[in-house]
């Protein structure tokens, strides 16, 4: 194994604290791991890591020669990258947040389609409903479903609308009966999708009339999927995005409730740092997400 390549394994190991993590990071064996580092300490004449049977850290000498060489490998990884974008060649690492009900619906598709075009390009996925900084955070590209654009210091592009319905499971209803109108509601138990255990407030239009609820029920959640399971189990109503639900309602197992009348539109939206030029590798793979969901699988 060459030096560079050592560095990376280790650099690998510091990050995931332990060997198992870096080996499936880096699509190695945790007995492979261990050697390169081994040798590294070895050819060094230093011991760069401490191991015990609960973690592996840093030594000092070992945290000082992991900040001296991570940006060195990075560089070198970003000149490989930059030299083959040159030639038009699409490669390199892109670093992906999106939202967790997306990622498990609908990327899973895109990124092995992706792969077979682009073998030379590594998407390193991150799953979270919460809106990362993606400057801080150091990611490439955010994908975002949410209302208007607040953040200044991106650069920003809508992909399509996403439709949102509310929905209870047929049991429920027919238990309970159906709300004709927004102010019955009231009656029902309203499950809030909520990043902070805060009360949605359902914005609800038809034609020129707006009605506002809060959604009080017994729960609340910060993720789409789960808040549908607690539909299906009927435990009440609750606004989610249709493609999140739309086997559901095809299924009969779920119903639309007051389907006349419509919330505020939500966007599927990518975010990027504040490129002063995109990429290749990330305007391919923005274009080929934007591609798939507009043509392929439209939500």
């Amino acid at each position: 194994m060459g030096e560079l390549e050592s560095l990376r394994v280790f650099l690998a190991v510091a990050e995931e604290r332990g060997f198992a993590g870096a080996g499936r990071q880096l699509g190695m064996t945790p007995a492979s791991v261990t050697r390169a580092v081994a040798a590294l300490e070895e050819r060094l004449g230093v011991q760069l890591l401490l191991r015990t049977t609960r973690q592996v850290s840093l030594t000092s000498a070992g945290a000082v020669y992991a900040a001296r060489v991570a940006p060195l490998v990075r560089g070198i990884a970003d000149a490989a990258s930059e030299t083959m974008e040159a030639q038009g060649i699409t490669s390199g690492l892109i670093r992906v947040s999106a939202p967790m009900s997306l990622g498990l619906k609908v990327l899973p598709t895109v990124l092995s389609q992706f792969a077979t075009l682009y073998p030379q390009t590594h998407v390193a996925m991150t799953l979270s409903d919460r809106f990362v900084d993606i400057v801080e955070d150091d990611y490439d590209l955010a994908i975002r479903i949410s209302g208007p654009p607040s953040d200044k210091s991106t650069i920003w592009r809508k992909v399509c609308r996403v439709p949102r319905v509310l929905v209870a499971s047929s049991a429920y209803l027919a238990q309970r009966g159906t709300p004709e109108k927004p102010e019955d509601l009231a009656g029902f138990s309203c499950l809030s999708y909520s990043q902070d255990a805060g009360i949605e407030i359902w914005e609800l239009s038809r034609g020129v009339s707006h009605r506002s609820h809060r959604a009080e029920g017994s729960f609340s959640a910060n993720n789409g999927d789960f808040l549908a399971r607690l539909v299906m189990n009927g435990e009440g109503i609750a606004l989610l995005p249709r493609f999140i639900v739309e086997d559901d309602l095809r299924s009969g197992h779920l119903a639309e409730v007051l389907p006349d009348w419509t919330a505020p539109e939500i966007w599927l939206t990518l975010y990027y740092p504040p490129y002063a030029q995109l990429p290749l590798r990330v305007a391919t793979f923005s274009d080929f997400f934007e591609h798939y969901v507009s043509d392929t699988r439209p939500l």
